[in-house]
């Protein structure tokens, strides 16, 4: 289930840090973002499907983890992110 192209390039567009930026842990997790509510949508209506409530358990665990990561090495970037994104702190 991934996401298509343009949305891709607009996360991009939209988060990134400097001009050439397509994999700053900023992009990466509105993308991861982005996955998991798709996924989410999904498995609202396809309730057995197991395999992807795995891909999304892997994708929340990697958007944890980054988060994590973020926090630690740029506490105002994560500040930022949380409120654009509309995350739980």
């Amino acid at each position: 289930m991934a996401i298509d192209k343009q949305k891709k390039e607009e996360l991009i567009k939209k988060f990134k840090t400097h001009e050439t930026d397509t994999g700053s842990s900023e992009v990466q997790i509105a993308i991861l973002t982005e996955e998991i509510q798709q996924l989410t949508d999904h498995l609202r209506d396809h309730k057995k499907d197991f395999s992807s409530r795995r891909g999304l358990l892997r994708k929340v665990g990697q958007r944890r983890r980054l988060l994590r990561y973020l926090e630690k090495e740029n506490a105002e970037s994560y500040q930022n992110l949380i409120k654009k994104l509309k995350l739980k702190h």
